[in-house]
């Protein structure tokens, strides 16, 4: 078991690698491509529809192939997928190549998720994500020593993508762990009817849990996305560094989720999610404020440090509020809407940045996080299931 938990541990970081690479390479992509600003969102979008289309199919692609299949093709499908950027010579080739981008990462994400919130108390969910969070923090570093050593954006592309195969060789090769341990928790399932998606829509507390997930990843993909553009234009930033200031908000991330993991022993995940609200409000404040990079830095740090409880604290809540049996398809419901989030506001922010100006960013970043808070404590009135 403990083998395989740290199977489950490198897989997770091979989700985070490629997930800021676009929003710290942007500044200079852009520039080579010769399209707006704004352009970065019309990519994540499509990265997001394709995440929402795999997601949705998890549960169903979950009981087809197992867990551990499914992720070592889901990250083979990454891998190519970051090869073809590593190629790309267009802003159209990168848009089609941005689907099968995204489908590599919505199936899993939702049968890892809810694997490990079945299985593995609320400490694994934060420590696991916090391996997100190494994956996610390496890869604007990895792409930001190749802009400044002159390899440019498509090298750091090819480098993420070779780390990517190298990692769905390991998952192939540790198939027959997953088939064992599939077998024995098949056994202890409860045998249930399927539940259709829209049935999901109607159970207590769905919109609230489902709203909470759009608007977690909308701070975070924002915040990890305009990062670096941030830093550029409203900080004086050149466009070579800044790959290296937007990974302090996944730096803020990583280090957070380590901590939380032995935070989580002495509270649980409802006060988990209150204390990461609270910080990241604090940091979102320190980047409003106009004193300097380096505060605007340690603003980064605490926004990423507060989102750190908050993802892992609502999906391991996610058997307790609606029932083990219904977790799986519940979970891929909450990665669809949470891709939902991703795929909306991120453009959204670079389209108003465009017409407003991109010093809005702190201040979408606090209504985002203002419309989460209502809608988990609404969540966190609904009684609570046992699991068995």
């Amino acid at each position: 078991m403990s083998l395989l938990l740290a199977i489950i541990y490198i897989a997770f970081i091979s989700l985070g690698l490629p997930g800021a690479l676009l929003g710290s390479a942007w500044p200079s992509m852009r520039g080579e491509l010769g399209v707006p600003l704004s352009y970065a969102g019309i990519i994540s979008m499509i990265i997001s529809v394709g995440t929402i289309i795999s997601s949705l199919w998890g549960d169903a692609l979950t009981k087809k192939f197992g867990t551990g299949k499914l992720t070592a093709i889901s990250v083979g499908i990454t891998a190519a997928a970051l090869w073809g950027f590593s190629i790309a010579n267009s802003f159209v080739m990168l848009c089609v190549i941005a689907l099968p981008y995204g489908l590599g990462a919505g199936a899993v994400d939702a049968a890892l998720n809810n694997y490990v919130a079945l299985h593995y108390k609320a400490r694994h969910m934060s420590w696991l994500h916090c391996f997100w969070g190494i994956g996610a923090s390496v890869g604007p570093y990895i792409m930001g020593a190749c802009l400044v050593g002159g390899f440019s954006w498509t090298g750091g592309y090819r480098i993420i993508s070779i780390l990517q195969i190298g990692l769905s060789i390991v998952l192939f090769a540790t198939l027959s762990m997953w088939k064992n341990t599939k077998t024995v928790f098949k056994e202890e399932e409860p045998k249930i009817e399927r539940i259709h998606l829209k049935d999901v829509i109607k159970l207590s507390g769905a919109k609230a849990a489902l709203t909470s997930f759009f608007c977690y990843c909308s701070l975070e993909q924002t915040a990890g996305l305009w990062a670096a553009s941030y830093m550029v234009i409203s900080r004086g930033v050149s466009a070579k560094e800044a790959a290296k200031w937007a990974s302090l908000f996944y730096f803020g991330i990583t280090v957070g989720r380590f901590i939380c993991g032995f935070i989580t022993i002495k509270l649980d995940d409802k006060a988990m999610v209150r204390l990461g609200q609270s910080i990241a409000v604090i940091g979102i404040i320190l980047l409003a404020l106009p004193f300097g990079q380096s505060i605007t830095g340690i603003g980064l740090v605490l926004v990423g440090m507060g989102c750190a409880p908050i993802y892992p604290a609502l999906l391991h809540e996610t058997p307790e509020n609606f029932g083990a049996e219904l977790s799986q398809v519940v979970m891929g419901m909450q990665m669809a809407c949470a891709y939902v989030g991703t795929m909306i506001m991120p453009p959204l922010f670079g389209t108003l940045s465009e017409l407003v100006g991109i010093w809005l960013y702190p201040w979408y970043l606090l209504i985002i996080t203002g419309v989460m808070v209502a809608m988990v404590e609404k969540l966190n009135r609904l009684p609570k299931k046992r699991i068995p």
